[in-house]
């Protein structure tokens, strides 16, 4: 079993990388808000993302 990774691990992965991704979709929507901007840019996740970094 070198060099495979279990079903378990894989749909634990999965669920970490879903959590990350709306994590950083709702902290990008709050920054958009918080600069009174109608939607989210790139500027928006590049200011979230080193908090949400840490924060995982």
């Amino acid at each position: 079993m070198e060099g495979q990774v279990g079903t378990d691990a894989l749909q634990l992965m999965a669920e970490m990388l879903r959590i990350f991704v709306v994590e950083a979709a709702v902290r990008g929507v709050r920054q958009a808000q918080a600069e009174d901007l109608p939607c989210v840019d790139v500027d928006q996740l590049e200011k979230v993302l080193p908090q949400l970094l840490l924060d995982f």
